[in-house]
């Protein structure tokens, strides 16, 4: 079974201790390190490898989104914290999840369940027919051929198909564009990548595809587009 390396820092030790103890529990997890101090815990991750990193956000020395921020090579990321108001802040540095304490066990396997799917569609993304999303409260899988285009929501995306209803999941544009195989799908806009099979023509700054659908191509993806249509 697949181990994620994981790494943990609160100020709090009884919420490390949770954390530890959960970690115990949770067989896909192997925690590797534990840090008291964010400082530490920021420059042991930027010297080690680790898949995922849980963290607190208000701490007394650096607060975790800072610490986020100036990780060299971000791992994935699950926010722990006592305060609401940090969640938007959180999930826009792409964090898998976000967990409010006092969180149960259930909870932090959800979250870990999350980062698993994540792993394991990064891993095969350059040959995998699919990928999983959370949404609803479950992992969806999604076929590559059953996506017709990908809209931008603020920080969530819509995923509209075939047929079926679009599936809503918390992640952004650019995450999934590094997922989606690079010969199948084609970003046309800051809200939109399209597949490229469900394309029926390009008419200027338009783009038609499937079902009669009309989406505009922004100026910054219209060169690459021109040139992709003299190619294909």
């Amino acid at each position: 079974m697949m181990k994620i390396k994981a790494i943990a820092i609160d100020d709090e030790p009884l919420a490390l201790e949770v954390i530890k103890f959960y970690c115990t529990q949770c067989s896909a997890i192997e925690l590797i390190q534990t840090f008291d101090n964010a400082t530490a815990g920021l420059e042991y991750i930027n010297q080690n490898d680790a898949d995922l990193l849980l963290v607190d956000i208000d701490m007394p020395d650096m607060d975790g989104i800072t610490l986020v921020k100036n990780i060299q090579i971000k791992p994935m990321v699950i926010f722990t914290t006592a305060y609401k108001q940090y969640a938007l802040e959180g999930f826009e540095l792409e964090a898998v999840d976000y967990l409010l304490k006092p969180f149960s066990f259930e909870r932090f396997d959800k979250a870990v369940q999350k980062v698993l799917f994540q792993i394991r569609a990064q891993a095969v993304s350059g040959k995998a027919t699919y990928l999983f999303v959370y949404s609803e409260y479950r992992m969806a899988k999604i076929d590559f051929g059953n996506i017709i285009y990908i809209e931008s929501l603020d920080d969530y995306i819509k995923i509209h198909l075939v047929d079926a209803k679009p599936i809503l999941t918390l992640m952004t544009l650019k995450k999934i564009s590094e997922i989606l195989p690079k010969d199948q799908f084609f970003r046309i806009h800051r809200s939109y990548i399209v597949a490229i099979k469900s394309i029926i023509s390009v008419s200027g700054r338009k783009i038609i595809l499937t079902h009669q659908l009309t989406l505009p191509v922004s100026e910054k993806y219209a060169s690459s587009l021109t040139s992709w249509t003299k190619k294909a």
